[in-house]
C-alpha cells in the first residue's frame, strides 16, 4: 500500500534532515533518499534541480525551523534571560551528547563535510549560523536589561559561546562521550554568570 503526503516536499525534506543526520551529505545517494521517502525519482526533480540544491533546501528547512524553536525560547520575558540561556545550552547538552553516529544538529555534522563541497550549502550554513549567534546575542542583550546578566559585550560572548558548543559538540563526538559538552556547560556559567 502507497502512502500519500500531502506535500510532498516537506516529506522529501523531512527524509533528508533525518538520513543526513545519521550519514552526512556524502554518504547517502538520491537512490536511498528517494527509497526511503517512497517518492519517484520524477517527483524528486520536480522540486529539487539537484542533490546539492535539495541538500541546500534541507539546511534552510532546518534553519527556518530551529530558530522559529529559539525565538519562542528566547523571547520568552516570564524568565529571565540568562535562564533561557542556559537552558538553550542544557537542551543543547541533552540532545547532542549520545555516543550515536545520529547528529540532531545537522550545523554540527555537515559544516566539514560540505563546505568544500557546496558553496551554496556552505553560505546557507553561514547565513544560519550567523542568525543563530544574533538570537543568542539579543537574549544577552535582554539579560542585560533585566539585570540576570552583566556580561558587556553581547555579540562577541554570542560568538564566543556558539563557536565553544561547536567545538565541544564535535570533541564528544570523537570521545563518544558527554565529558566535552559537560565541560562547554561548566564554562558556559563562568562566561555569564560570574
Amino acid at each position: 500500500m502507497k502512502t500519500t503526503y500531502t506535500d510532498t516536499r516537506q516529506h522529501l525534506l523531512e527524509i533528508g534532515h533525518q538520513i543526513m543526520a545519521a550519514k552526512g551529505f556524502s554518504g547517502v545517494g538520491l537512490n536511498e533518499i528517494l527509497r526511503t521517502a517512497g517518492v519517484p525519482k520524477g517527483s524528486f526533480y520536480h522540486y529539487f534541480a539537484s542533490k546539492e540544491l535539495y541538500g541546500q533546501a534541507v539546511l534552510e528547512a532546518y534553519f527556518s525551523t530551529y530558530l522559529d524553536a529559539q525565538k519562542l525560547r528566547f523571547n520568552d520575558s516570564r524568565t529571565p534571560a540568562a535562564e533561557r540561556l542556559l537552558g538553550y545550552w542544557q537542551q543543547w547538552l541533552l540532545c547532542n551528547s549520545s555516543a550515536s553516529d545520529d547528529q540532531k544538529c545537522l550545523v554540527v555534522k555537515l559544516s566539514a563535510e560540505v563546505a568544500d563541497l557546496s558553496e551554496a550549502m556552505r553560505l546557507t550554513l553561514r547565513d544560519g549560523t550567523d542568525k543563530v549567534i544574533a538570537q543568542l546575542a539579543d537574549c544577552i542583550r535582554a539579560g542585560q536589561v533585566d539585570g540576570s546578566l552583566t556580561v558587556t559585550d553581547a555579540t562577541a560572548t554570542a560568538v564566543m559561546l556558539y563557536q565553544l558548543w561547536l567545538g565541544a559538540s564535535l570533541l564528544a563526538k570523537l570521545h563518544r562521550n558527554s565529558l566535552p559538552m559537560e565541560q562547554a556547560m561548566q564554562m558556559t556559567r563562568k562566561v555569564l554568570l560570574n
